[in-house]
């Protein structure tokens, strides 16, 4: 069986690490033992910048530090755990890439989208993902489920309304500009309902994976 690179992107709030643990075990159900990972972080390197960039603690970040720091993580992961899992013929799921660093320092810190397509090309050479789960819902409804879980927020989590609705909106372009790859769920819906979809599309790319 062939690698598949498969990552699920989304504002905080929709769902994104309940349904990536059920895609997996979904896989594992049908004989296939996915990688299962996350960014910023995936390596001991990589998690300690993820703290850095999360924790509110540390600060305010200027914007173009924090997409170093998300890029320096990127690259570390990409050639410590993402690429050599692929060449195994390992699937791998990975919670966020690139498409979150687009909306979010790009849709929703305004940063420069040129850098972030470059910083991409040193990080992530001729490396895309197969397939991207676009988990949407209103910024209402996922901050909504976000404030009932409780405990500290993080430094993405703490923004307001307003950010999240310009981070959903790259989103949503991406996914218009590249809707072969890009597949939008609803995740409104209850979760089982959401995770049914995600294993629909999972499964057509299971069927074609060689």
């Amino acid at each position: 069986m062939r690698g598949r690179f498969i990552t699920f992107e989304g504002i905080e709030g929709v769902g994104k690490s309940t349904q990536i643990a059920r895609a997996a075990a979904w896989l594992r159900a049908r004989g296939c033992e996915p990688v299962v990972t996350r960014e910023p972080g995936g390596t001991p390197l990589a998690e300690q910048l993820r703290r850095i960039v999360l924790d509110p603690q540390d600060g305010p970040l200027a914007p173009s530090t924090e997409l170093l720091l998300i890029f320096a993580a990127r690259a570390d992961h990409v050639a410590t755990v993402i690429r050599p899992a692929l060449r195994r013929g390992r699937w791998v799921l990975c919670d966020r890439f690139t498409d979150a660093t687009l909306a979010y320092q790009g849709g929703g810190s305004g940063m420069n989208e040129a850098w972030i397509r470059q910083l991409a090309r040193i990080a992530h050479p001729r490396l895309e993902p197969d397939l991207t789960l676009l988990l949407d819902a209103e910024p209402a409804l996922a901050l909504a489920r976000l404030a009932g879980r409780g405990g500290r927020a993080d430094r993405f989590e703490s923004e307001d309304a307003a950010f999240f609705g310009r981070v959903r909106q790259r989103y949503l372009a991406l996914a218009a500009a590249e809707p072969g790859r890009v597949r939008v769920i609803d995740a409104a819906q209850g979760e089982g309902q959401v995770a049914d979809a995600i294993a629909a599309v999972i499964d057509a790319a299971l069927a074609v994976s060689g």
